[in-house]
């Protein structure tokens, strides 16, 4: 039997016994945490492991943990880090290294506390229409300066064990909308696309992980691309990413119909994975029955993405840590 193609979240800082039983039943991929769940360090071990143990095996779990404003673990137990378009700019030239560094930090205190995926890179291009939401999350505007910066962040999660999941594909920096709220449409012509913002995840399309953007591509489809087999088609033949496909938060209002309507749009088009993120147990029930299991090429890729999941390579984190700090030219962040 596959492995449902899901992933979770759940409610609070603890597994509930009605969640423990409908996780073993609906066998999601893995699972995703947010600030809800997170308290000190000792319960998000403790939780993390039990939803392993609910399990029965080493499942991934994923967080949004990108600094400044989306980050789930916060002071005073982890470190606060900057918004990475902040961090980019004052680190200047040397802020390649200052992003590895910043990746390898995250990354342990994310192991430490059980979690072994990260939704980072953000590998979308800021424009002058991104949206505020957005635009402080991105790594810059120019295209070599975003790849750049991607490619350092991942391979500083690898480092430490991390998963990287690059988002938001095929590239979110031209919309104007919030998609937590709306559904935006980018204009722009199919080859400026191209030789911009797909060309960003082209460059990184060796990564494991990827999650879709809840974005119209009109010169491509009418379709948000999560839901679009066109757009799924782009990112396998075009852009090249043979790596596991989740879909953003279905949740968000960019996406219209009931939760178990999203997901199977999604899975239908090519997303390997539907990600739910709110925790709520009668909706997880309507997305697991929705998406289903997982076919024989989604479990390839999940495999592979696991695969890429390793220990955590030895490192002298205060030395680290010096050396990011420094980079930016200040103390501890």
């Amino acid at each position: 039997m596959g492995r449902g193609a899901t992933i979770f979240g759940l409610a609070g800082a603890a597994l509930t016994a009605d969640e423990a039983a409908f996780f073993r039943d609906a066998d999601p991929f893995g699972f995703i945490l947010f600030a809800r769940n997170v308290e000190t360090p000792t319960q998000l071990a403790r939780l993390t492991a039990d939803l392993r143990a609910c399990m029965g095996r080493d499942a991934p779990v994923f967080v949004d943990q990108e600094g400044g404003r989306v980050q789930r673990l916060r002071a005073p137990h982890w470190t606060e880090w900057l918004p990475p378009r902040d961090a980019v700019a004052q680190a200047g030239a040397g802020a390649a290294r200052m992003m590895w560094l910043r990746a390898r930090l995250i990354g342990a205190e994310l192991r430490a506390a059980g979690i072994d995926g990260n939704c980072a890179p953000c590998l979308d291009i800021a424009t002058e229409n991104t949206h505020p939401f957005l635009k402080n999350r991105c790594y810059g505007e120019d295209l070599a300066q975003v790849i750049a910066m991607g490619r350092a962040t991942a391979d500083g999660h690898l480092a430490a064990g991390v998963l990287p999941v690059m988002k938001h594909m095929p590239g979110h920096g031209r919309a104007a909308g919030d998609t937590h709220h709306d559904l935006p449409t980018v204009n722009a012509d199919a080859d400026t696309l191209r030789r911009s913002d797909f060309a960003a995840f082209k460059a990184l399309n060796d990564l494991p992980l990827a999650m879709t953007a809840h974005i119209v591509y009109a010169a491509f489809d009418s379709e948000p691309s999560t839901c679009s087999a066109r757009m799924t088609r782009l990112i396998r033949d075009e852009i090249g990413f043979q790596g596991l496909l989740m879909s953003d938060d279905l949740n968000m209002q960019a996406l219209s119909g009931t939760l178990g309507e999203r997901a199977a749009r999604a899975v239908a088009a090519g997303c390997d994975i539907a990600l739910h993120c709110k925790g709520d147990l009668a909706e997880m029930q309507a997305v697991a029955a929705a998406a289903g299991q997982m076919g024989v090429d989604a479990q390839a890729r999940a495999a592979a993405a696991l695969a890429a999941r390793c220990a955590p390579q030895e490192a002298d984190l205060a030395a680290l840590q010096a050396e990011h700090d420094a980079l930016l030219g200040q103390g501890h962040v």
